[in-house]
């Protein structure tokens, strides 16, 4: 056990948890005025809701014995049985040992689960039934959250036995929220306001510099945190997190200024947010400078997304495919062409652009099958959801807001 490990664990998670609040006013600043507190309270009801679920058995599935490298033992840690009193190691073979205390391990775990299904409301806002997207929630976290976070970082996963190299949730967090997005806007189709071409403006840029803010600072935790420990990997991770998203949103606005668009506070914002996720698996195997190369790209690939999303049918509202979805697979493919064990002595493979293949095969590999598995998964979950409780607002509501007419509040009170 080590103090210094253990402290800066203990930070690390206060930072992931403060990501969902970041979250909830960089999604409530974009939508209109109507549905802000609808759409912050979509990422704070996971606070409350996936806390409960990681506690009963959601841990279990993610870390708990492997069956068959698929999914945790639900019996495992049920109810957080054994957690605090659990040994520093993990795996059959005690692969993954901990210098901080399991169940520290167990809650700064937590928070990722919380945040991953809390992204996918970008896409859903303004027409989802609240119940609906709470019972969805749960479903999406038990049912695709859980086997992706033990396929990728549980020592005995099968991802993480072929060598697929995912620092803090390229494919667990990002690719997953972004594909159950990318479901959500097809199965929900487009809103009232969509369709007849009436979009009303962002209702509070200044609450989306807020939560960019705040996401770009829990972002520390949340990769140099899956360090965990105080180390020179946390520090790299540090330094690779922010000069990514630096570089992303310098990126973003300077694109849209090639196409005649003006600087905008809301392009840097999501410029940022786009590097931050693209750099999210990579943080802790690549160096400085190719951060720099992965928020570029990132911020470009996503950015044209974004105007071909805005020109098509297809209602994403917040973008979240675009930026998380794209933004996850960009920073996969990157860790798979620049991965290094100059950095990072657990790189086993050094990736394309140190000469061997091997990692980049396996890294798009790894894409298809958590497209796949997130998107067709999610597909159906939101069937079952809308059998149980419809999933869409009826068009009243839509017209009134959700704020008033799911919540009985207003952003004027």
């Amino acid at each position: 056990m080590d103090t210094g490990d253990t402290a800066w664990m203990i930070v690390a998670s206060g930072l992931v948890l403060l990501m969902t609040p970041g979250l909830a006013y960089f999604y409530g600043g974009m939508v209109n005025h109507k549905n802000v507190i609808s759409t912050m309270l979509q990422s704070f009801i996971a606070m409350g809701v996936i806390s409960v679920i990681w506690i009963v058995f959601g841990f279990s599935l993610a870390f708990g014995d492997s069956l068959g490298g698929w999914i945790g033992d639900p019996r495992t840690f049920f109810m957080f049985n054994g957690v605090f009193d659990h040994k520093l190691s993990l795996g059959s073979s005690d692969q993954l040992k901990f210098t901080i205390p399991f169940a520290l391990f167990a809650f700064f775990q937590m928070k990722f689960a919380v945040i991953t299904p809390a992204l996918i409301s970008g896409a859903l806002a303004e027409r989802i039934n609240f119940r609906a997207f709470v019972l969805f929630m749960v479903l999406f976290c038990v049912v695709v959250y859980a086997p992706l976070a033990h396929w990728t970082w549980h020592p005995d996963g099968f991802l993480f036995n072929l060598g697929v190299l995912d620092f803090a949730g390229g494919t667990v967090v990002h690719m997953s929220a972004g594909w159950a997005a990318l479901a959500g806007a097809l199965y929900l189709r487009r809103r009232k306001s969509h369709i007849e071409s009436n979009i009303l403006p962002p209702a509070n840029i200044p609450y989306v510099l807020l939560g960019t803010g705040l996401l770009w600072f829990g972002w520390f935790g949340f990769n140099a945190g899956s360090a965990v420990g105080a180390n020179g990997l946390a520090v790299t991770a540090f330094a690779t997190t922010h000069v990514a998203a630096a570089a992303a949103g310098l990126s973003w606005i300077l694109f849209d200024v090639t196409r005649g668009k003006k600087v905008s506070a809301l392009g840097f914002c999501i410029g940022a947010v786009v590097g931050l996720v693209a750099i999210t698996p990579a943080s802790g195997f690549v160096t400085v400078p190719v951060a720099i190369f992965i928020g570029v790209i990132a911020a470009i690939v996503s950015n044209i997304a974004a105007h071909w999303r805005a020109s098509s049918n297809l209602d994403d509202t917040l973008d979240v495919f675009p930026c998380h979805g794209l933004g996850g697979m960009v920073g996969m493919l990157m860790t798979g062409i620049f991965a290094t064990s100059a950095v990072n002595a657990a790189v086993a493979e050094q990736g394309l652009f140190y000469g061997e293949t091997s990692l980049f095969l396996k890294h798009l590999l790894a894409l298809a099958i958590v497209s796949a598995f997130a998107f067709g998964l999610s597909y159906v979950l939101l069937i079952i959801t809308d059998k149980i409780i419809p999933l869409r607002v009826n068009e009243e509501e839509e017209r009134l807001g959700l704020d008033i007419s799911q919540h009985d509040e207003s952003l004027a009170e």
